[in-house]
């Protein structure tokens, strides 16, 4: 498979606060990849620095073999990167439909597009509400939108920051289908989230990092034979 994003040496900082040193990640097409890390050890710098909304110190940023780093978040969105950003940030004052439409885009001309009516279809819960504001939703339905926003713009590479953050357990099964349903059918996805039993079974391949330096990157199999992995870095017992 070829490389899709490949990050080198990255180095970011918040004013004089350096948050990033020399990070390294490499995704694949048609890859499920994963970032894992404590609370503020740099996870969603990493993805903001991939979106163009975080400055880049040093180092490089590669997405479908164009250097990236530097440009604009919209432009980078345009390439195929899609962001479902902690905390979802729906509109309050757009509907579910309007949400929909406002962002779907085909650039590539892909055969079989995300649309609004295939986003309904994976989400029923959306078509329901599909005249609801967006401050009207519940926090699952709109983690939905969230996702079925960033679907409808048919990116190449889907990134999801903290997936199932905050939702119930029924809802947080079901995007985990959703997401089981996305990798089958050959969508790229690089995710941050912690139960990391659901991501070995996710994901192909997965990163740690730890004060903004990473400190093991392997398989699913590895991963999940060594439990050692999960208390030192993830805070797992």
């Amino acid at each position: 498979m070829s490389v899709l994003l490949e990050v080198n040496d990255l180095e970011a900082a918040y004013g004089p606060s350096q948050i990033l040193f020399g990070v390294e990640l490499a995704i694949a097409e048609a890859e499920a990849a994963t970032l894992l890390g404590r609370n503020g050890m740099g996870k969603t710098t990493t993805l903001r620095a991939i979106c163009g909304l975080q400055a880049v110190k040093a180092g490089s940023i590669r997405f479908a073999g164009e250097r990236i780093d530097g440009w604009r978040p919209d432009r980078i969105g345009r390439a195929g990167i899609a962001l479902v950003p902690e905390g979802r940030q729906v509109f309050p004052n757009l509907t579910v439909a309007e949400h929909l439409l406002a962002f779907f885009a085909n650039r590539r001309g892909v055969r079989e597009p995300w649309t609004p009516a295939r986003v309904f279809d994976l989400f029923p819960p959306l078509r329901l509400r599909a005249r609801n504001l967006g401050n009207q939703l519940s926090g699952g339905e709109q983690q939905m939108l969230a996702i079925g926003r960033a679907l409808v713009t048919n990116p190449r590479l889907l990134i999801l920051d903290e997936a199932t953050e905050g939702l119930a357990p029924l809802v947080r099964e079901e995007i985990w289908t959703c997401l089981t349903r996305l990798r089958a059918a050959g969508q790229s996805i690089l995710v941050v989230d912690k139960y990391v039993e659901k991501l070995i079974a996710l994901a192909d391949r997965h990163t740690i990092i730890q004060r903004g330096q990473i400190v093991w990157q392997g398989s699913s199999a590895a991963l999940d034979a060594d439990h050692g992995i999960w208390h030192r870095y993830l805070g797992i017992g």
